[in-house]
């Protein structure tokens, strides 16, 4: 078994820069009025997957890391 030594060992880590990759590519195929509107907050939406895994990866507490992994609430 490996140890963890970074963020970038987590395996959840890598599917978000896995998805990240494929909201790009997916992007690019959307139209071009859409580059302010959808294409923006899919991306934005995607990035921020891995980005909250890195920043509460850096806390020292590990209730502080769980919550920068939790789920927002939405109401549907």
């Amino acid at each position: 078994m490996s140890s963890i030594k970074s963020y970038k060992d987590l395996l959840i880590w890598k599917k978000g820069i896995q998805l990240v990759k494929e909201i790009y590519l997916l992007c690019k195929d959307l139209p071009k009025d859409e580059v302010f509107g959808l294409q923006s907050q899919m991306k934005r939406a995607a990035i921020s997957i891995p980005s909250n895994i890195a920043e509460g990866y850096g806390r020292n507490y590990t209730q502080n890391y769980i919550q920068f992994l939790k789920l927002p609430e939405v109401d549907y």
